[in-house]
């Protein structure tokens, strides 16, 4: 469901590795030609790296995720309704797990980085640090932050990582189904009576700066990110993503006669590109760091989790030392 495309300063400044020259001008090529990266294969240091963080933040995104909208199951408005965000949440979840795999063929374990999120050093997205206080929340978050999300998704799905691509491939199929949830939810909302718009609105209104934000700040195009780009481990910057989300679904709202909270939010004619107001970067950078609205909560259901499920976990471990045999 949600890859968001920013990389902290603090985790993207340069780990330059003292590659070897030859090896790494035949990685280039090859990357060049469109060839995929395979986890056996030679790689640069820094580009094994960035892929594990991104992969990573992207599957506790999809966990974390999760949350806000599985606690809407049971209160969803009809039995058809509860069926299919159940089925969504479900999906969320096994996106995690094919992540999370995809991430572990670079050498970092499923429980490094599960300790790593729940001690706040691995990041997820933005927008999941903030409470989803009525149904029409899960219109917005179905609609248009896995519009935004799969913006991303189909990017990075071009990429040169040969089990991240794939891992992709199936996510965006299955976000398609997600995508058409969260637009039958939000169209209704929009052309039901007086109240479902006005909670659809304001909805709209709470969740526009997170979504602005979830692409992350402006990339200055450093030396940095243009490597990232070369080796396809970025596939877009963070504006051309966040323009080319504006452009597929600010019509789409607007036809619906809702508007967005953004005063300046307008298409400049002369260059195609949407221009918009100040998207208060102080709050996304707070929020990222562990101080928005639900971090804290969202963080100890997920460690809640953890220690609710580590009896089965040791009783695999038993399983499996009671029944592989060692190798003579």
């Amino acid at each position: 469901m949600y890859g968001g495309g920013y990389i902290p300063k603090e985790e993207s400044r340069k780990t330059v590795s003292n590659d070897d020259p030859e090896m790494l001008a035949t990685f280039e090529e090859r990357v060049t030609r469109g060839e995929k990266v395979e986890p056996r294969d030679w790689m640069p240091a820094e580009y094994r790296r960035q892929l594990i963080r991104m992969i990573e933040q992207h599957a506790h995104s999809e966990i974390i995720g999760a949350l806000p909208e599985g606690t809407w199951i049971t209160r969803a408005p009809g039995f058809r309704r509860k069926l299919a965000l159940m089925a969504k949440v479900q999906d969320e979840v096994g996106h995690a797990q094919l992540l999370y795999s995809a991430a572990e063929t670079l050498g970092k374990s499923r429980e490094a980085m599960t300790n790593d999120l729940i001690n706040g050093k691995s990041k997820y997205s933005n927008v999941f640090n903030y409470p989803a206080k009525t149904w029409a929340d899960v219109a917005v978050i179905g609609f248009l932050i896995d519009a935004a999300a799969i913006v991303n998704q189909v990017a990075n799905s071009k990429g040169s990582y040969g089990p991240y691509c794939r891992a992709l491939e199936r996510i965006c199929y299955e976000e398609s189904f997600h995508l058409k949830q969260g637009h039958s939810v939000f169209v209704y909302l929009a052309t039901g009576t007086p109240l479902q718009r006005s909670m659809l609105q304001d909805a709209l209104n709470r969740w526009w700066k997170p979504i602005m934000h979830f692409f992350g700040p402006s990339d200055e195009m450093s030396e940095h990110t243009l490597t990232l780009m070369k080796w396809k481990v970025k596939m877009a910057t963070n504006d051309d993503m966040r323009q080319q989300f504006l452009s597929l679904y600010v019509p789409k709202i607007q036809e619906l006669g809702l508007t967005l909270p953004d005063a300046e939010l307008r298409k400049d004619p002369e260059s195609g590109k949407w221009l918009f107001g100040d998207p208060d970067w102080a709050e996304f950078f707070a929020v990222i760091r562990g101080n928005g609205p639900c971090n804290a909560e969202r963080l100890a259901v997920r460690k809640a989790a953890e220690v609710n499920g580590a009896w089965v976990r040791q009783a695999l471990r038993q399983a499996d030392a009671q029944y592989v045999t060692p190798l003579a």
